[in-house]
């Protein structure tokens, strides 16, 4: 009993002993000193998608109607009421170059007019003009004419190889009769507009038969100027 007590005292004595040279010997770990606290490192913003689109400015897309340097403005425009004041009679449909056409046949016939060219239906013709060239063995031809226009005083004068044979016939709507003795071979039958007549140039119908009461032709002149002829050449064989 007294050995069990004494290994007890003596095991409890070596390790207060053991401790207490344990505890002789440990020192402590200071913790670092820092000279400066450590910088906070900021936590980044984020933005809205939806506001940084609301920043931006709108984008307005330019009108050419708008802008008179491109297209000059009407005073006109749709929804507007055109203005009811013209001096024109011209409608809405016409054709905005009728108003001139009127003034420039006016314009030309006084011209015309002025110039001698014209009397009333046209322009008038200034040169002699042939009616045909015949040939026949027909003793004489009767030549009858009038005035296929309007009665208006048209005087002719007939001559067969420059020989006279009507000084002066006055053209009316019925037909009037020459009778022509042709010579052997040439024979040049002359119908001389002696005037012109009130409402135009010289006209007249003609209508020419043999001696056997067959036509040789019918023609007609329109609107011959005062001194000119119309002219028939005929060759009896």
């Amino acid at each position: 009993m007294k050995h069990i007590l004494f290994f007890i005292l003596f095991f409890t004595a070596l390790s207060v002993s053991a401790q207490g040279e344990f505890n002789s010997k440990f020192k402590a770990i200071p913790a670092p000193k820092f000279s400066a606290k450590p910088k906070k490192t900021p936590i980044p913003e984020v933005k809205d998608p939806q506001a940084e689109l609301n920043d931006i400015p709108a984008i307005k897309t330019p009108n050419v109607f708008e802008n008179t340097t491109i297209t000059p403005k009407s005073k006109f425009q749709i929804g507007e009421e055109k203005s009811k004041f013209t001096m024109s009679t011209e409608t809405d449909f016409a054709n905005p170059g009728d108003r001139y056409v009127a003034k420039m046949e006016k314009d030309l016939d006084k011209a015309l007019k002025d110039a001698g060219l014209r009397e009333g239906r046209g322009v008038l013709v200034k040169k002699n003009i042939s009616l045909g060239n015949f040939k026949t063995q027909s003793e004489y031809f009767i030549v009858k004419f009038r005035d296929f226009g309007a009665i208006d005083g048209d005087l002719v004068k007939v001559s067969s190889n420059d020989y006279v044979i009507r000084d002066k016939i006055l053209l009316d709507a019925n037909f009037q009769q020459v009778k022509i003795n042709l010579v052997q071979g040439f024979n040049k039958l002359d119908f001389e507009a002696l005037n012109i007549g009130t409402l135009g140039g010289n006209t007249a119908e003609i209508q020419v038969f043999d001696d056997k009461g067959y036509m040789v032709t019918s023609d007609y002149w329109d609107n011959l100027a005062a001194g000119f002829k119309a002219s028939i050449v005929v060759t009896k064989e």
